[in-house]
């Protein structure tokens, strides 16, 4: 009797955490969306008011949702979030997986070592990295000066406020969420099937999606939402290292709740966005079971 009541009390902290941490951050936001912005503290209206006659009415404003369709600057928002966080996931990937199948296939005394210098960026702030980033890349910066002193270039290059800085500095940032997750899945490969595998003349290609990538296809998912998701709403690495004209959803909701006051608006996003990943999520579920059972 005792054994359905452990497991009722297992699976129903995680749930208490889920309904206090995100349920009802959720809920909040979703009330502040359908509200109106207001000057005062805090800067929305009610959704439930008091009328002239003494009737309790509900106000809810779908305006907030109805400007994010009509302005090309939010959905160009969206849209270039959804981009930058795609790419920045599959570089992460990339870079990722080979050292993860390099550290297992490392050996035993060199293990620990090279996964402390993937964690080791967690012991950093966050915003630390960033303005390092900043340094390095900047026209007077480590990278440049190098380079001038070599006389490999006559002038600075322009690395600050680019593409190529934004997803560098993503990159930087979310791959040990990737490397950590994957390491984990390839430390339990079965290497006789790759020596199976490679037994039959399989190419190293058909040997790796054969053989590696569906043994490892729970540590690549993980690694893809913990990378993916952030992404959406990042704003500190596309606003410091892409410069102003890097506008994405993050930027766009600092912005609202920030210097614009517009509370309702910025709630709006916020659920656009969680909407949007949501999505993004569940299609990635749907195609990843289709390319594990293939």
């Amino acid at each position: 009797a005792r054994l359905p009541e452990g497991r009722g009390l297992v699976s129903g902290l995680p749930l208490l955490w889920l309904a206090l941490f995100f349920g009802l951050p959720f809920l909040i936001i979703a009330r502040i969306s359908l509200s109106e912005v207001i000057i005062g503290l805090p800067p929305y209206s009610d959704l439930l008011q008091w009328s002239s006659d003494g009737l309790l009415q509900l106000r809810v404003n779908l305006g907030n949702y109805l400007l994010l369709w009509q302005d090309n600057l939010y959905l160009d928002a969206f849209v270039n979030s959804l981009r930058v966080a795609a790419v920045s996931t599959l570089l992460c990937l990339l870079l990722g997986y080979p050292m993860a199948l390099g550290i297992v296939r490392a050996r035993e005394s060199l293990r620990i070592p090279l996964l402390m210098l993937v964690i080791l960026p967690f012991w950093t702030s966050f915003l630390i990295r960033v303005y390092a980033w900043i340094g390095i890349l900047k026209g007077n910066g480590l990278i440049n000066n190098l380079l001038l002193s070599l006389g490999l270039i006559d002038q600075p290059l322009r690395m600050l406020h680019t593409d190529f800085a934004v997803y560098l500095g993503m990159v930087s940032m979310f791959l040990p969420f990737v490397t950590l997750p994957l390491y984990a899945s390839v430390e339990r490969i079965d290497w006789a099937l790759v020596e199976a595998a490679q037994d039959l003349y399989a190419s190293p290609i058909r040997v790796f999606t054969q053989a590696v990538l569906p043994q490892t296809m729970p540590g690549l998912s993980v690694g893809i939402i913990l990378t993916f998701v952030p992404a959406m709403g990042m704003f500190v690495v596309p606003d410091l290292l892409g410069g102003a004209k890097y506008m994405l959803v993050g930027n766009l909701i600092q912005q609202q709740f920030g210097s614009s006051r517009d509370w309702p608006f910025g709630a709006a996003i916020s659920m656009g966005l969680m909407v949007l990943t949501m999505i993004g999520l569940h299609i990635y579920r749907r195609k990843g079971k289709e390319i594990q059972y293939v």
